[in-house]
């Protein structure tokens, strides 16, 4: 079984304008990047990344302020189009210029941000339970900005405070909480108990209140799609979002996959998705 010091171990680090960001870059040939969201890190996806890298090369990053990357002072460098400009800076870095891009929860809006900035990056893209729209958005939390969020937030280093909002993120987000074993939840408790909080904070008391609107973004996106979700997620709500989902996307029937599974499906389905994953670009 990984231990989360050893993923840490296979990380590598990249030096962004804002501070250090920390990847995971395995297997050889064309490139699959996997973005988490909030409040996890790339370790969501660990239990995916040797079946992709059997045949691909994997790129998996921790974004600023989560995981073992750097969470620097301040708060506008965590915006979304903050996210998807160190990416795309970290991509550029590593020479490659196009890859498959899967991405899940708050990694939506980075990924809208940057296919704004650059759509001929990404060659395919795989949807795992995002945030797309205000409908079907129920986030654990929304906070006012301010000196109380932000103590909040600091309470989530404390050690006994960590242990019960991973408890509740976990029975709200997983069909059965009993999957994950004390080495699954060090990966989730570590960063907070490091006080990478910045991040979360600007994401739960300003973007969660206020979502951007990428409308136009989504109806635009001519790449071929894949679709995964977890049908029973409370979190992201599929059913109050399918219809228009499916208009804008102009995605075909046969590449939407409703799983057995709530919002954290990379925990809960990872062999499952991997292999719609590979099917998909293997066509």
């Amino acid at each position: 079984m990984l231990t989360y010091a050893q993923f840490r171990s296979e990380q590598k680090s990249f030096l962004s304008t804002h501070g250090i960001l920390k990847y995971i870059d395995k297997g050889y040939g064309e490139v699959i990047v996997l973005l988490h969201g909030i409040p996890t890190s790339g370790w969501l996806y660990r239990k995916m990344i040797e079946r992709l890298s059997e045949n691909y090369r994997v790129i998996v990053p921790d974004m600023l302020g989560f995981g073992s990357s750097d969470s620097p002072k301040g708060y506008d460098i965590y915006d979304p189009s903050e996210h998807a400009m160190r990416l795309l800076s970290l991509l550029s870095s590593l020479k490659i210029d196009s890859w498959n891009h899967v991405f899940h929860d708050a990694g939506g809006l980075w990924t809208w941000e940057l296919i704004k900035l650059a759509p001929e990056k990404i060659k395919r893209l795989v949807i795992l339970n995002t945030i797309i729209y205000e409908s079907g958005f129920k986030p654990p939390i929304r906070l006012k900005k301010g000196f109380m969020a932000k103590c909040i937030m600091a309470m989530y280093s404390n050690g006994i405070s960590t242990n019960l909002m991973l408890k509740g993120l976990f029975k709200s987000g997983l069909m059965d909480d009993k999957i994950m074993t004390k080495h699954d939840r060090e990966g989730y408790k570590k960063p907070l108990i490091e006080g990478k909080t910045r991040a979360m904070y600007h994401f739960f008391s300003k973007t969660c209140n206020k979502l951007p609107d990428y409308s136009s973004t989504i109806k635009n996106l001519y790449m071929p799609k894949n679709l995964i979700w977890g049908k029973h997620d409370s979190f992201l709500v599929f059913i109050e979002m399918k219809e228009k989902l499916l208009r804008d996307l102009n995605i075909s029937t046969s590449d939407i996959h409703l799983i057995e599974a709530k919002h954290f499906i990379q925990e809960e389905k990872p062999k499952e998705i991997s292999d719609i994953i590979l099917r998909f670009l293997k066509n």
